[in-house]
């Protein structure tokens, strides 16, 4: 819950940050300010304000979606279990535990032994024609 609501925070910056890229560009429109600082006489340009609104809005939608694919992905990554190859003991917070403790741990579930149909053949040598 905790990483979705930073998840959640990270594209509400980028909202805020993206408004106010529109909202300083129409200011400068408003007030004038390059040539409040820098002197000279203009006009306001509301045109060009209107199409620095329009691709400012659209870059923010590339970087938004961009964004919010890139975070479902790292959810979706740091949801897997680590597994090792070799002795099949998981990762759990660091630490490497056998499967059987690490279902005991997370889920209300009993474990019991067993022998799949193809482990039993091989244990007892028989081929898959024999069965």
């Amino acid at each position: 819950m905790e990483k979705e609501n930073k998840a959640h925070r990270i594209l509400w910056y980028e909202c805020i940050g993206f408004f106010c890229i529109v909202l300083l560009s129409w200011l400068d429109e408003l007030l004038r300010l390059p040539q409040r600082f820098l002197g000279g006489v203009s006009k306001a340009n509301w045109r060009e304000a209107a199409i620095e609104t329009a691709f400012i809005l659209f870059v923010w939608l590339v970087v938004f979606v961009s964004t919010k694919k890139i975070i479902v992905r790292l959810h979706y990554l740091e949801g897997m279990v680590r597994m090792c190859a070799w002795c099949r003991k998981l990762d759990q917070d660091g630490k490497w535990v056998p499967f059987e403790e690490y279902i005991v741990r997370d889920m209300p579930a009993a474990t019991a032994r067993g022998m799949c149909p193809d482990c039993e053949a091989k244990l007892l040598g028989r081929t898959s024609e024999e069965r």
